[in-house]
Formats: C-alpha cells, sequence, structure tokens
C-alpha cells in the first residue's frame, strides 16, 4: 500500500514538472559571499593559538613541616594562563625540589657521577665491540669437514649407581679418567655435531637433578676433545661447539654460588664485593674450584678453570687478576699450537666478559703466542701434515679465526702506540702474513690508513707460499674503505695494490680483491680511474665466462660505483660502465642490477634532465627491467618495476620543446606496454604537456600549438583502451575529455565522453582491489557523480540534439544490472537532478576558458527548458517508482534513507515558494519519520537548518515550511 500522504498516482506527475520547472535561481556570487569565514581583526596581545607558549616563573616558600597547606606568591611574564599550571595551583615539583639542593654539593655530585659513569664506560664492553657469538656461525660454516669423527663417551654399568653413594667425589671423578669411557668411531661431521648437542642437554639435565659431580664430569670429558687434531682441518668448529658447553657450564655455577648470596630481603647489588658473601656461597665456590684443580690433564682443567673465571669475584677482588696470569702461563704447556692458541682465544673471550680491564694480561697471552709462533713451523706439525694431507695454507687459515679474536680483544680501544709495537713484532718474525693479516683486521681503520704505506712494504717483503698477498692488499683495503689514508700517498697505494691484483690469475681470487679496491678508487679518484679499474675487471672475467660464478661481487662493484658518482651524467660517461652492466647475463641478476641504478637515480636526481647520453643509458636498463615481466612475475614485483620506470619518466623535461617531449612519451609507450601503471603514468604526463602549452598560450593556441594539442588528446585516446582496468580506463577517459575540453578540442572531448558513457554497462559487479573481490557499484557511483560535474560545462554537439550526452548517459544507467538489495541507482538518478537544475540557472557555476557551455548557446531558451524539464519528469518518475516499491517490512530503512536525501534535494535546489512541490516536500518529510527508522538527531539538525535559513530575506518561506514538517517520536 502506498505510504500515507505520498500522492503516486499518474494525475499528479504535473507535480514532478512543477519541481523541475521551479529550480531555484541561484546567485553563486552572493552565496559564496555569505559562506566565507568572518574577518575578525586581531590586536597584539592578544591570544591566539599559534603564539609562542609563555613560561610563567613561579616563585614558592615553603611551610613548616607542621602547617597542612603552602602559600605561593607567582611572577609572571605574561597575563595568559599556562593550563599545566594551573592545575598544579602554581607550584612546579621539579622547581621544588632543585629549590630545596644545595647547588654546591649538587655540581659535586654531577660531576663525580660523570667521572664514574666515563670511568666505566672506558673500562666496559661497548656495543662497537664485535661479540664472539656474531662470529660463531661463519666458523661452523667454514671450517668443515668429510672425514669421519671420533667422540668419547661414558659408560654407565649397572653397579654405578651403588658405588656413587660410597665413593667420594674426588674418586668419582678418577673413575672418569680411568676408563669408564668408550669411543665412538666413524661419526660424519652431523653426527659429531648431534653427539656434541646431546652432551650440552645432558649437562643441563644433569645440573637440574641436582647431579653437580656428572655435570662436572660431562664438561672434563667435552674439554679433553680439545687435545685431539685427527681431523685438523675441523678444529676451529669442534672449538666453537665445545666451548659453547663451557660457557653453559660456567653460567651454572655462578648463578648457583650467586643464587646462595642472595638474601630473602636484599638483593645482592651487581657491584657487590666478596665480604658481603656469606660463608656458605665461599665454601661451595672453594670446594669448585678445589674439584678443578684435581684434574690431572692440563687442557681440561685449564678450559674448566677459565670456563669459571667469573666465580673469584665471590672470594677476593684480586682473584680475577691474579688467576688470569696464572691460566696464560698453564698455555705453555700445550704442545700442540693451534690447541694452545684457540685456548688463548679462550681466555681472552672469558677475561673480556669478566675483566676487560686487565689488559696487560690479554697482552702477555698474544706475546706468549709470538714466542712459540715459530713451532707452526716445526718437524712435528710439519709431519702432522703430511700425514693428515693437510697443504701448509689451508693449515694457516686455521689459526685466523683465533688470532683474529686475541688481537680483536687487543685492539679493542687501544692507543695507536699498541699498533706500531705489533707492526714491529711482525717485522722481527719475518712478516708473518698470517699476523700481518689479522693485525689488519684488529686495529681501528683511521691507526691502518694512516700507515698505509708502512703495511704495503711489510706486505712486500711476506712470504707468499703460505699466505696469499692479495688477502693481505685486501684486508687493507676494507680499512681504507672506511677510513682515509694521507691525500699525497693515495695514487701510489692504488698503483701498489693494483700491480698485484691484476697479476691474479684465478678469477675467483681477482674479483674478490678488486671488489674491495673498487670503492677506494671511487672514493678518492675521479671516472678516469674508476673506468680504468672497470676495464680492466672486464678484461679479468671475460675469459671463459668466469664473471657467471662471481655475481655478488659484481653486484657489489656496481653499488659501490653508484654509491659515489650521484651525478648520472659522469656516471655514463664512464666508458666501461654500460659493458660491465653487459656481463649480467643472468635475467634475475640483471634485473636486480637495474634496479639498483634506478633506485639510485631516482633517489639523487635532484633536478629533471633531457641528457641524450642519461636518456639512452636509462631507457636501457628501464627496457631491460620491462622486458623481464613474464606470466609468472608477480604483482608486487610488476609495481615495484612500474614505480621505479615512473619515476625515470617524471624526471625527464625537455623545456619548452614540447614536441620532443611528446616524442619521448611515444618511444616509451612501445617500450613499456606491458607495465599498465606505466602507460597509466604516460596519460597523465601527456594530458600535463597539453595543459603546459595551454598555459604557455595562455589559452590562445596558434594554429601549431593546437594541432600539438590535438595530438596529445590523439595519443591518450589511443592508448586509453590498451588498458585492462576498467575504472583506470573510464576515470582516464573523464580526465583527458576534462583536459581537450580546456584546449578547445571539443569533437574530441566528445568523443571521450561518449567512449566513457559506452563503457559503463561494461563495469562488472566485482573488481579486484588488492588481491580482494570488492563490490563495483560504490566506485561506479563516485565516477559517474564526477562525470555529472562535468557534463553541466560541456556544450551540445549542433548534430547531436540537446542534452545528448546526459540523455546517453542515463539510458546507460536505467539498463545497467544493478544489485536487488541496492539503491545506488536511485542515488544516481538523485544527483542527476543536483546537474539538471544547475542547468536551468542563467549562469552556470563555473566555465571552462574561451569554452561557451550551455548557458550562453541557449541563453534560457524556453525550448531548452523544456527538454531539461522533461529529463526530470523522467527521472523523478523513477525514483517515486523505486520509493513505491520499497514499502516492504524489510526494505522501510533503505525508504525512510531515500526518502530524505530526496528531500535533501528538494530542499537545496527546489524552489518551494510553488505550493505542490512544497506538498511533495512535506510528503517526503513524513515517510521518512512514518516507521521510526529516521534519525532523530538528523531530522532535528535538518529541521533547524531550515528555521535558520527562513530568516534570510529571500529564504521566508521556508518559516511556513518548518511549521509544516513535525518531529515524530520512535514511540
Amino acid at each position: 500500500r502506498p505510504p500515507k500522504g505520498l500522492l503516486l498516482r499518474a494525475e499528479n506527475i504535473g507535480e514532478f514538472e512543477f519541481f523541475s520547472l521551479h529550480a531555484r535561481i541561484r546567485n553563486y556570487t552572493t552565496e559564496f559571499e555569505s559562506c566565507r569565514l568572518e574577518a575578525v581583526s586581531l590586536e597584539f596581545g592578544d591570544y591566539h593559538p599559534l603564539k609562542p607558549i609563555t613560561v610563567t616563573e613561579s616563585k614558592t616558600k615553603k611551610m613548616s613541616r607542621k602547617g597542612s597547606t603552602s602559600s605561593t606568591s607567582s611572577s609572571s611574564s605574561s597575563s595568559v594562563m599556562d593550563p599545566l599550571s594551573s592545575v598544579l595551583d602554581g607550584t612546579d615539583p621539579l622547581s621544588l625540589f632543585a629549590a630545596t639542593a644545595d647547588p654546591v654539593t649538587a655540581a659535586a655530585n654531577m660531576d663525580s657521577t660523570r667521572k664514574k659513569r666515563d670511568k666505566e664506560d672506558h673500562l666496559a664492553v661497548g656495543s662497537d665491540f664485535e661479540p664472539w657469538s656474531s662470529k660463531r656461525g661463519e666458523i661452523l660454516a667454514r671450517y668443515t669437514t668429510t672425514e669421519k669423527l671420533s667422540i668419547v663417551s661414558k659408560v654407565t654399568t649397572p653397579g654405578s649407581a651403588v658405588s656413587e653413594k660410597v665413593r667420594t667425589r674426588l674418586e668419582e671423578l678418577d673413575d672418569l679418567e680411568e676408563g669408564s669411557q668408550k669411543e665412538l668411531l666413524n661419526l660424519t661431521q652431523q653426527d659429531y655435531i648431534n653427539r656434541i648437542e646431546e652432551l650440552n642437554q645432558s649437562l643441563k639435565d644433569a645440573w637440574s637433578s641436582d647431579q653437580k659431580v656428572k655435570a662436572l664430569k660431562i664438561v672434563i670429558q667435552c674439554s679433553k676433545l680439545l687435545s685431539d687434531t685427527t681431523v685438523i682441518q675441523f678444529y676451529p668448529s669442534k672449538f666453537v661447539l665445545i666451548t659453547d658447553i663451557l660457557d653453559t657450564f660456567g653460567k651454572l655455577v655462578y648463578e648457583r654460588i650467586l643464587s646462595m648470596c642472595v638474601d630473602s630481603r636484599v638483593s645482592l647489588p651487581d657491584n657487590f664485593t666478596p665480604e658481603s658473601i656469606n660463608d656458605t656461597a665461599k665454601e661451595t665456590c672453594l670446594n669448585w674450584f678445589f674439584k678443578i684443580a684435581s684434574i690431572r690433564e692440563l687442557i681440561p682443567r685449564f678450559y674448566v678453570e677459565a670456563a669459571i673465571l667469573k666465580c673469584n669475584k665471590f672470594l677476593s677482588k684480586t682473584g680475577i687478576s691474579e688467576c688470569l696470569p696464572r691460566l696464560t702461563s698453564m698455555i705453555r704447556g700445550i704442545g700442540d699450537p693451534l690447541v694452545a692458541v684457540c685456548a688463548r682465544a679462550y681466555l681472552c673471550r672469558v677475561g673480556m666478559e669478566v675483566a676487560p680491564h686487565l689488559k696487560e694480561s690479554l697482552n702477555k697471552n698474544f706475546f706468549d703466542f709470538l714466542l712459540t709462533f715459530k713451532q707452526i713451523h716445526g718437524d712435528t706439525v710439519q709431519n702432522q701434515l703430511v700425514v693428515q694431507c693437510v697443504e701448509i695454507p689451508l693449515y694457516l687459515t686455521l689459526y685466523s679465526p683465533a688470532i683474529d679474536w686475541i688481537l680483536q680483544c687487543i685492539a679493542y680501544r687501544a692507543p695507536e702506540g699498541l699498533l706500531t709495537e705489533m707492526m714491529e713484532r711482525c717485522k722481527k718474525l719475518g712478516n708473518n702474513a698470517l699476523l700481518l693479516n689479522s693485525v689488519m683486521s684488529a686495529f681501528r681503520a683511521e691507526f691502518i690508513a694512516a700507515r698505509s704505506m708502512d703495511f704495503i712494504a711489510m706486505i712486500k717483503e711476506c712470504d707468499e707460499s703460505g699466505f696469499p698477498k692479495h688477502l693481505l692488499f685486501r684486508s687493507l683495503g676494507l680499512n681504507l674503505a672506511l677510513a682515509d689514508p694521507p691525500e699525497s700517498d693515495r695514487l701510489q697505494i692504488l698503483n701498489e695494490a693494483w700491480k698485484v691484483i691484476t697479476k691474479l690469475k684465478n678469477p675467483q681470487d681477482y674479483i674478490n680483491c678488486a671488489e674491495v679496491w673498487v670503492e677506494y678508487t671511487c672514493r678518492h679518484f675521479t671516472k678516469r680511474e674508476v673506468n680504468t679499474v672497470l676495464a680492466d675487471v672486464i678484461k679479468h672475467m671475460t675469459p671463459d665466462r668466469a664473471f657467471e660464478e662471481a655475481y655478488p661481487q659484481l653486484q657489489s662493484i656496481i653499488q659501490k660505483v653508484i654509491t659515489y658518482f650521484h651525478d648520472f651524467s659522469i656516471l655514463f660517461s664512464v666508458e666501461k660502465f654500460l659493458p660491465f652492466l653487459d656481463m649480467f647475463q643472468k635475467e634475475c641478476v640483471r634485473v636486480e642490477v637495474c634496479k639498483c641504478i634506478m633506485e639510485a637515480f631516482i633517489k639523487h636526481q635532484q633536478e629533471s634532465t633531457k641528457d641524450p647520453v642519461i636518456l639512452n643509458a636509462l631507457l636501457h636498463v628501464c627496457k631491460t627491467m620491462h622486458d623481464s615481466v613474464n606470466a609468472l612475475t608477480l604483482e608486487d614485483e610488476k609495481r615495484m618495476l612500474a614505480a621505479l620506470i615512473n619515476g625515470f619518466i617524471k624526471m625527464v623535461s625537455f623545456g619548452r620543446d614540447f614536441e620532443q617531449q611528446l616524442s619521448f612519451y611515444v618511444e616509451a609507450r612501445s617500450m613499456f606496454c606491458n607495465l599498465e601503471p606505466v602507460l597509466v603514468q604516460l596519460i597523465h604526463s601527456v594530458n600535463q604537456l597539453a595543459m603546459e602549452t595551454r598555459k604557455v598560450m595562455k589559452g590562445n593556441h596558434s594554429r601549431k600549438t593546437a594541432a600539438f594539442v590535438r595530438a596529445c588528446v590523439a595519443f591518450c585516446f589511443i592508448t586509453i583502451p590498451s588498458l585492462s582496468s576498467i575504472f583506470a580506463r573510464l576515470n582516464l577517459y573523464l580526465h583527458s575529455g576534462q583536459v581537450a575540453l580546456a584546449n578547445q578540442c571539443l569533437s574530441q572531448a566528445d568523443a571521450f565522453f561518449k567512449a566513457a558513457v559506452s563503457l559503463v554497462p561494461e563495469v562488472p559487479k566485482m573488481i579486484n582491489i588488492d588481491g580482494k573481490m570488492r563490490p563495483s557499484e560504490t566506485f561506479l557511483l563516485e565516477f559517474l557523480c564526477n562525470f555529472f560535474s562535468t557534463l553541466l560545462i560541456v556544450p551540445d554537439h549542433p548534430e547531436q540534439g540537446v542534452l545528448f550526452l546526459v540523455r546517453g548517459l542515463l539510458n546507460v544507467i536505467q539498463d545497467y544490472t544493478w544489485e536487488e538489495n541496492c539503491d545506488d541507482k536511485i542515488r544516481i538518478y538523485t544527483n542527476v537532478l543536483h546537474l539538471l537544475s544547475a542547468m536551468t540557472q542563467e549562469t552556470y557555476i563555473y566555465h571552462v576558458d574561451k569554452v561557451d557551455s550551455n548557458d550562453t548557446l541557449y541563453g534560457g531558451d524556453s525550448k531548452f527548458l523544456a527538454e531539461i524539464n522533461k529529463v526530470c519528469e523522467t527521472v523523478i518518475t523513477q525514483i517515486l517508482d523505486h520509493l513505491k516499491t520499497l514499502g516492504k517490512d524489510e526494505a522501510l530503512k533503505r525508504q525512510s534513507q531515500l526518502a530524505l536525501y530526496f528531500f535533501n534535494t528538494i530542499l537545496a535546489h527546489g524552489d518551494l515558494r510553488n505550493n505542490k512541490l512544497n506538498q511533495l516536500s512535506v510528503n517526503l518529510w513524513n515517510l521518512a519519520q512514518k516507521h521510526g527508522f529516521a534519525d532523530t538527531k538528523t531530522m532535528v539538525k535538518t529541521l533547524e537548518y531550515i528555521k535558520k535559513r527562513s530568516k534570510q530575506p529571500e529564504m521566508s518561506h521556508f518559516a511556513e515550511l518548518a511549521l509544516r514538517l513535525p518531529l515524530q517520536s520512535r514511540t
């Protein structure tokens, strides 16, 4: 049944006619003025929200303790109230605290605190110290073996549980050493690692079950493994695995004793003294040291004591400083130089954790190693290497982790004089390459760079049989990449280094070294030297396609070159740069390199360019990226490539040479046709080019510029259909049509708008947005509203009839298949009424310069207004018919919303002095409220707005309307 009060009979269609003929006459200029904010004169000194904050100084007098209140007197430089001060009643707690402090005492305390902190910072290990944990993974990955390994495992006999009850703890340790063991043979490397991990877990399990002696046995058993060098190339990895167990043991013991010191009421401070330790904890600590001292073999005794070195803090203040020299001397008893140097490395590692300030012991440790360094070339070691078929160069690399770590500990925050001393000691040892390499790796780059020529002289005198010179030059180059050598030495350093590098026959050795020195060359020299280096790299890496095994290093070289050459005109004038890129034959690697180049260009290119060298080179780079796109390319990858290419397109500008600019866009379109975002960017760029032409000509096109603008329009019209996204096409048709209209290309603008109209029926119900399917009607509604705004100023074609585009669009909307429970079609029709109302005005709200819209062409002709009236009748019939269909219970809420929406349209655009139109608006108001679905706040505000407008002289009839609009309660 039709809602009560709403006239829907056929004979009342005339009311719609009155609405269409009685659109409110608008004076847009007056309306603009009435909507402007009221200008208020602001005198100097008045409050303003952007004014700087004024600080209020408060002087507070503190009352006696007995008083419960305090009196405060404040003197302020401004009358502006500080909201924070008002909350605090004028008192500032920080000011009160500062006022009570003695300034002399406060200054002294601050000074002593600063000195203490500076001293602690100097002694402690900071974040600039590379921890052992960061080296662990590299060592395990580097030192591997395919040979079979063996491990000694404890055997548990059936009677062991009984014997443990009666034996003393020292006897149990003897039992471990005397033979209740078995040897597991023929283990692979992974089996060996798994067994070590099992022992580590067994240690934790034994400790958690309060079997402390068993835990100690496991640690001793593991420590003994470090005396075994039968598979010598695996020894550094074995050292890492075993010391992990020792670290776990040391931590467990320390935490056990610490827990015995903690009172239930007071916790032990971090900087505790031995005097604060109770006797039980000290006795337990001594017991551990006595147990360890009873271990017969040197290596396990050394390692286990070093693992609990930190526990000396519980016994005496000087315990650690006394133990370190003793442990250092113990290492002298280890005969195998590799085992000994690893033991020294472990002692340095523990020493840096517990006492980093005791550098004397660390230095003594290293100097002891230097005294025994010649053992490496002794007969015992040589015979062992012959038995295991290990070459001396490979054997020397086994020392690198330990020596590097020892020197890192010594060199940490060490003075420059220590480096001089180290260099002298290296010279005495015949400039041993292994030591020299570790020294360059350990000390600060600034110290090494300052002595670059001295190091080069030492490298020249090195014996190359054990440790190749090119590795020494690589280490030197790594330092020079971080710090600058003296300016006078820079060219000589490069020449000396490159003499050695260029003679390398092995491509892998060559590229590893050249990669480092390219950065030094880019950092200090011009494109000529860089070109020479790149040419040498091409020469060495091209034969036998050696570059295929060195893509990471070659990528690194490109990255370093573009890091230092931000001026791409210089970069692409380097003759060998593009031939260098040709070495990247593998597509995925080549694309990554191209992406790096484009990212650098977009980041560092500050101004637009038209340099042909840059354009040709980057077009080649972008073409490479574009051609990598195929059916399997991910959408994210496509977006990234398109963003880089678009960044390049935006940076190209030929200034006033617009024809050359258009030619560039045409070429780009042919090159990048597979990336839709690039085509969209090209269309926008060409539209912008047309508008720049209009701006230069100030809207008065000559024959030449008119032809050029039409060429731009043709570019867009041809390109848009190749896009797959339907909304991209719709919006670009609209945008390009607006540009054509602005440039007085009326027939071309009509073609764009006709294309948009014909495309609307193809809009699917669901569209893909960021990988998810979404309903398209919201986007279609938004597009059509924008389209209506443009159609207001589009002049009618003399051969197409009145409002031919509006009629065509309405026909398309009518025929479009809308969702059943969707009201977007009626909302669109309501927006059409906004357009038709604006079309009846004598002067339109906006125009396009030098384009006559229909207000000028028709001049308010009655026939033109009659045509608008007919369209209004059709549209309103559709709206009211739809409202009638929403009379069912499940659709009453939608009916209420649409009725109010239609009411607001009449209120804004209709002339409500017409009685029948006035009655229609009242009926719509009542319908919106009839079933209780109207929002009360919205209705109240709408009524208040009508009453407010009624006070304006030309809107006095709104007062009568307000009286006829009742507010109904939900009840």
